[in-house]
């Protein structure tokens, strides 16, 4: 079965900002989708922040294998409900792949439970990111480095939690370091953070940022899904594993102490 996978797009800075609608003239969520699709194993779909619940329907997010989201102009925008609604498909297994100014969205803030502040400057300076674990299924196929001739800086500190892996770690023509591509795992779902992406520059339509996210996207495909994990079931005492006998003061469901 080919892996579904959904494109989200902030789709702001594409209606406001003539450079980048003529780096990305179809949309920054098309042009992602056209570089996913190159792999057999993917079929996409895009949304935008300006659909109806943002594109992220009930019933879209449980057609969904992957999420990938980019935003930067409105995170603000994103409803809460919806950041609830996904954060809870992931925990049950569909995977998300963050990029670039997406460290700041409330979708990633709210897996991450931390600021995931950083450093940034805007230059169009060099970054080289250097593959530090070049066994993992996100640098399969890659060289030891690959360049990209014009980017933003982000720069350390990077307030996120230890992730599970660094894939990716940037150096900058001014002298900075970045952790860039930071595999994490909430729940039964698989989370990547990908930092190249700034919209001004071609970055999508670079051929090696086009394989990382083609392998971001199998390696963050998980088809055990598992949406009994928000249950809380209780468990009687007359079904416990061995002979019990139950003791001491508990609640009443009325909030009332006492003893059954």
């Amino acid at each position: 079965m080919p892996i579904r996978t959904l494109i989200w797009g902030e789709n702001v800075h594409e209606q406001k900002n003539k450079i980048v609608a003529k780096n990305y003239p179809l949309g920054m969520h098309n042009h992602i989708a056209k570089l996913l699709e190159s792999d057999s194993n993917i079929v996409t779909k895009t949304t935008t922040l300006q659909e109806p619940e943002h594109g992220c329907t009930v019933e879209a997010l449980a057609n969904t294998d992957v999420l990938v989201w980019w935003g930067h102009a409105a995170h603000g925008q994103v409803e809460d409900e919806i950041v609830e609604r996904i954060a809870k498909r992931v925990w049950e297994g569909m995977g998300l792949i963050v990029l670039h100014s997406g460290h700041f969205s409330k979708i990633f803030k709210r897996l991450m439970g931390s600021p995931c502040a950083l450093h940034w400057r805007e230059a169009g300076e060099r970054e080289r990111l250097w593959v530090t674990a070049p066994g993992h299924p996100i640098a399969k196929g890659l060289p030891a480095y690959f360049e990209l001739e014009m980017e933003e800086m982000y720069g350390e500190p990077f307030s996120v939690p230890e992730p599970l892996e660094t894939v990716f770690v940037s150096w900058f023509q001014g002298g900075e370091v970045f952790r860039s591509g930071l595999t994490y795992r909430r729940g039964a779902g698989n989370i990547f953070y990908f930092r190249p992406g700034h919209e001004t520059y071609p970055t999508y339509h670079d051929s090696t940022v086009g394989l990382v996210l083609r392998n971001a996207v199998n390696w963050a495909y998980n088809p055990d899904q598992h949406p009994e994990i928000h249950d809380a079931p209780n468990t009687p005492v007359e079904k416990s594993i061995e002979p019990l006998v139950e003791r001491g003061p508990k609640l009443h469901h009325d909030g009332e102490e006492g003893f059954k």
